[in-house]
């Protein structure tokens, strides 16, 4: 029976040609070595699986070749490059420091950097792991690399340049090895599957090549594990269903139903994904990522950031021309809380369905629908007006006069303050450039625009308005939606409307929050563009009597004398 090799071993690089990924670094050895300006000491550094060993192996080769190519690679026929692909070059040395990590064997490599090459130009050193040396070590080795002999080369390998010294680093050429790409990969396994006669579905390439997270060697091990269990057919269901990862499909179907307002189905996805053993935290983070590539789908100058295959890609904008830019902006955010308070809920599948239930009601529940369309957006988007719209300015050096109180008539038991507005207009806030005969802002600091509708309107109509405004923030804002209801606004004269409020709070927490999207609101319900809003603080005239804890006492004793045989039945004291 023959031995297996693994792909990994079996399709490793021998030239700087066949390396996957690197491009710029194999460029720059490959220049080194031609016009002959090597370092002497090199510091290979990146994630897991991205041919640091192999670029080390493959530069020692090359600079020994005695017959190089005119691509500077090793020509693979001089008696060098022979022993060094047996494996038993004298000009090759690679040392393991996560084993050899003592002073000691930083010894044993000094004592054999003193013997020159006895066949070709150069000794080089290969050390894997080289942050795995101990503090004394790395001072062991460091007057030898900073002055070794000219035939000899050190090439150090980490996967965590941070714990290397300083001393250290300062006397390598440091190559930083990136991940390598989606596409790169699976194009390599593609290259494979060829020459081993495997026929593999393209897509089911690129989920090995997402899996395995920009390591060729990861790519090969589970190309490998495929393999041996799907036969010599790779399809993408094998794929998914032997690394256990969730289906584009569930995604597509779920969005599908979110966008259709089916909540129940949506349910019933979800129950589905649990049934097959799926986490709940993989399926709602795998759904932020779908939305994303919806999104990224929606411009063609974004599409290329989406890794996946023809087949799926095609899926993705078929689909995507189904949403909205604001839909999917709104579900990316519910998906993500959801995902950030997953962990944190004690009903972590409740918290998931929860989420679904929110992105089935963002296009079909009423309420939830204005409100995302109407309020949510009135700060990124100018707010549409029966008249043509005019673009509002804002009060950039232009000093707004602050306006005079307006003082109402106070009855007899309250005095009456109104709140005014002095703040910058709604333009100035919101940075747009001034548009020639527009006011910036009137006397009581909001803003008027000429040329735009001013019908008439009752105190009932605003009234209505008012209403259907409060019910409007009902799912958002409970608090604030009670205390619009609870007191309805009066109407003045020149289209001003006055509203009550019992305290500073609740006024500064209108101010901050609603008033601007509220009088954005009325205005456009109404039709009228000089509508301005008031808020009046009731003051209670008097002061009021402080009671100490005796004097409550006392009232309530007189109320109730059981509360005083109780006191004296039990001998209780009364600490006041």
């Amino acid at each position: 029976m023959e031995n297996f090799i693994v792909s990994a071993r079996k399709y490793r690089p021998s030239t700087f040609d066949t390396v996957v990924g690197q491009l710029s670094i194999t460029t720059t050895l490959k220049n080194a070595i031609k016009n002959n300006h090597l370092a002497q000491a090199f510091l290979f550094c990146g994630p897991r699986g991205v041919g640091k060993t192999t670029c080390a192996r493959i530069l020692a080769k090359t600079i020994n070749c005695s017959d190089r190519t005119d691509n500077i690679e090793a020509c693979d026929k001089c008696e060098s490059c022979k022993s060094f692909n047996n494996g038993n070059s004298l000009n090759v040395y690679e040392l393991d420091a996560a084993s050899n990590n003592s002073v000691e064997d930083i010894r044993n490599l000094v004592d054999q950097v003193r013997i020159p090459p006895q066949l070709g130009n150069y000794k080089v050193y290969i050390i894997d792991e080289v942050h795995m040396l101990s503090q004394a070590a790395f001072n062991a080795f460091l007057k030898t690399l900073e002055e070794p002999p000219k035939y000899a080369i050190f090439i150090l390998a980490t996967t965590e340049k941070h714990k290397i010294i300083p001393t250290i680093l300062s006397r390598c050429q440091i190559f930083d090895f990136s991940r390598i790409q989606i596409d790169d990969i699976a194009g390599h396994l593609a290259n494979i599957a060829k020459k081993e006669n495997i026929k593999a579905e393209e897509d089911a390439l690129h989920v090995i090549a997402q899996k395995a997270d920009g390591a060729l060697r990861d790519a090969l091990s589970i190309f490998d594990q495929i393999v041996s269990f799907a036969g010599n057919n790779i399809t993408y269901n094998a794929v998914i269903e032997n690394l256990n990862i969730l289906d584009y499909d569930y995604y597509f179907k779920v969005t599908d139903f979110i966008l259709a307002g089916n909540i129940p189905s949506s349910l019933m996805i979800f129950n589905e994904v649990l049934n097959k053993g799926f986490d709940g935290h993989n399926f709602i983070s795998g759904l932020s990522g779908h939305f994303r590539n919806l999104l990224v789908c929606k411009d063609a100058g974004t599409i290329q950031l989406l890794e996946v295959g023809n087949n799926i890609k095609d899926k993705y904008k078929e689909q995507s021309a189904k949403c909205t830019v604001p839909f999917l902006l709104k579900a990316l955010n519910i998906s993500n809380k959801t995902d950030l308070q997953y962990k944190s809920s004690k009903n972590q599948r409740l918290q998931v369905e929860i989420g679904l239930m929110l992105m089935c009601s963002i296009l079909t529940v009423p309420e939830v629908k204005e409100q995302v369309t109407v309020i949510k957006s009135a700060r990124l988007a100018p707010v549409k007006a029966p008249a043509p719209r005019v673009t509002q300015a804002p009060v950039a050096n232009v000093n707004v006069a602050a306006a005079p109180r307006v003082e109402a008539t106070p009855p007899a038991e309250k005095k009456r303050a109104i709140i005014k507005n002095t703040g910058p207009s709604i333009g100035g806030l919101l940075g747009k450039k001034k548009v020639e005969g527009e006011v910036a802002s009137d006397n009581t600091g909001q803003k008027k625009i000429p040329d735009q509708p001013k019908t008439p309107f009752t105190e009932e109509q605003a009234k209505d308005q008012w209403l259907r405004y409060a019910n409007l923030i009902k799912t958002s804002n409970g608090y604030m939606s009670a205390s619009l209801s609870g007191h309805l606004p009066r109407l003045k004269d020149d289209f001003v409307l006055e509203w009550e409020v019992e305290n500073t709070s609740l006024q500064e927490t209108f101010e901050k929050e609603i008033k601007m999207n509220l009088v954005e609101f009325l205005r456009r319900e109404l039709n009228n563009y000089s509508l301005q809003l008031f808020t009046v603080l009731n003051k209670v005239v008097g002061e009021k009597k402080i009671y100490t804890s005796q004097d409550k006492y006392k009232r309530m004793a007189e109320k109730n004398p059981t509360i005083q045989k109780f006191r004296q039945q039990f001998d209780l004291d009364i600490d006041f």
